[in-house]
């Protein structure tokens, strides 16, 4: 069990580093293009525990381009800001990974 989790956490980083680069790219574009329409979503993640929920907000808060602007843990609700317009899928990749690594 605790070997399946540190490879979890091993492939939750890895992608996490992708999922940077990759929005490093999109930022940087949409900003050169002159496409930066900001708005501020509310995101119901399919977390149970604090500390998911947590990770999950900072992670949203490391990629460029997005930010977590408020965590309510008891509705287990994020407050998210984006420079563009996205869907729930994109703001959040790393769900899963969170969820197989902890949950």
């Amino acid at each position: 069990m605790f070997l399946t989790r540190i490879f979890y956490g091993i492939e939750f980083f890895v992608v996490l580093v992708v999922e940077i680069i990759k929005a490093v790219l999109d930022t940087s574009a949409s900003c050169l293009k002159g496409e930066v329409d900001p708005v501020v979503l509310e995101i119901r993640p399919d977390l149970k525990r604090p500390v998911s929920l947590a990770i999950l907000s900072n992670t949203i808060t490391l990629t460029p381009g997005t930010i977590t602007i408020d965590m309510n843990q008891e509705d287990r609700v994020l407050t998210v800001s984006a420079l563009t317009p996205r869907s729930t899928e994109d703001i959040i990749p790393l769900e899963p990974y969170i969820k197989k690594m902890l949950e």
